[in-house]
């Protein structure tokens, strides 16, 4: 059973091996409230999971330790196993979905750890998990549906409390659900008055469809590029909790996840993956009634593939109007290019890529295509500019 004296019990353990994050106020995030930002992408291994991990792996008997641990995960859950396990001189063994970030397999095997990469999401990874302890005879560490690990996690809440008291409202992302259980239940119990939130993408919303339902609801299918939530299917354990204890859960798109992403490298000079960033997203686009309130954001992990990084980085820059596209069909005549320009250019747009095409099959013989990239301040400045080329008799597609 989760209690609170297990959860301080789980700050004592745990105070030799992670990290107290730091509470960084982030006045640039948001007009209406006073935004925090829980800083669990700097916790070693650059996640909340080893906290969890660690304290469920230090509870286990001699005997335990010496059939050694089998656990899934899409990365992050799986670097804390690593690590935890290592600490206490015991084999580890991970499967991990095949999706999931090269940067984040290399750092689980890093740490010591045998893995295994299993075809699909991570229901696929955990049922070859489950598999795999039968045959072994493993200890099986799950990433949120157990109540050492959700104390591991609730640690987090008894920092919060500590560094800024007068929290009014917490805003937790949400995969499985065992950092929120553990943070909503730590903070319920210190003070009821503070609310705590939770967050989805809409690409793999299980929770918020099973918490307004009141019932455990799968989902069929997940996609979004925020792989540490993408969870089919609540835990029993986590979803009583969450009914309990959580006030209300919302969705952001993939792309507001992206704005939030780049506005915590561009603002905060701090990098998160896209599962922890959606606290910050929930906050910038008014997915919650936060005005006046002191408000902690959970920066769950810091732990995306460089790759995925330039691609989130573009769809934030698309998605704050910071960049925009035009395509503009034009009679193929002198003169045409330096009238569009010299609009953009009077408006403040910077013109940085341009395409002229004159081979539409479904165009006049004399006309063209041009196609531009422009750096823009934001969405206004998008629409002023593509006001003045209509107004100038350009049609734009």
């Amino acid at each position: 059973m989760l209690t609170l004296d297990k959860i301080y019990h789980a700050a004592y353990t745990l105070r030799p091996v992670i990290r107290k994050t730091d509470i960084i106020y982030a006045p640039n995030l948001s007009k209406d409230a006073y935004i925090y930002l829980k800083t669990e992408n700097l916790q070693v291994t650059g996640s909340f999971k080893v906290r969890g991990a660690y304290y469920k792996i230090s509870r286990l008997s001699p005997e335990e330790k010496a059939h050694g641990v089998i656990a899934c995960s899409a990365g992050n859950h799986a670097q804390g196993v690593a690590l935890a396990a290592a600490k206490n001189g015991i084999n580890s063994l991970i499967c991990i979905p095949d999706n999931a970030p090269i940067s984040k397999i290399e750092a689980t095997k890093s740490y010591g750890a045998e893995v295994e990469l299993v075809n699909g999401d991570y229901d696929e990874a955990y049922a070859r998990a489950c598999e795999l302890q039968h045959k072994e005879g493993r200890t099986f560490i799950h990433p949120f549906d157990d109540d050492d690990v959700i104390a591991g996690q609730g640690t987090i809440g008894l920092e919060i409390l500590d560094q800024l008291p007068n929290t009014d409202a917490v805003i937790v992302p949400i995969g499985g659900g065992g950092l929120i259980a553990g943070i909503a239940f730590a903070i319920k119990q210190l003070r009821p008055d503070c609310k705590v939130y939770g967050v989805q993408t809409e690409g793999a919303p299980a929770m918020k469809q099973s918490f307004d339902a009141r019932q455990k609801i799968p989902v069929s299918a997940v996609s979004t590029f925020a792989d540490g939530i993408a969870v089919k299917c609540p835990g029993d354990i986590t979803f009583d909790l969450i009914s309990r204890y959580v006030d209300e859960i919302v969705t952001v798109t993939d792309d507001e996840a992206a704005s939030a992403v780049l506005e915590l490298i561009e603002h905060q000079k701090l990098i998160a993956e896209g599962a922890g960033a959606v606290a910050v997203a929930a906050a910038m686009f008014h997915k919650l009634p936060l005005e006046g309130k002191n408000v902690v954001c959970v920066l769950s992990g810091g732990n995306i593939d460089v790759t995925i990084l330039s691609r989130v980085i573009t769809r934030g820059l698309l998605k704050s109007g910071r960049v925009a596209n035009l395509t503009i069909p034009l009679i193929d005549k002198p003169g045409q290019l330096q009238n569009i320009s010299e609009i953009i250019a009077t408006l403040g747009g910077n013109v940085v890529s341009v395409h002229h095409d004159r081979g539409e099959a479904n165009s006049a013989i004399n006309s063209c295509v041009i196609k531009i990239g422009m750096e823009t301040r934001d969405q206004q400045q998008i629409d002023e500019i593509k006001t003045a080329l209509t107004d100038a008799g350009y049609q734009l597609i």
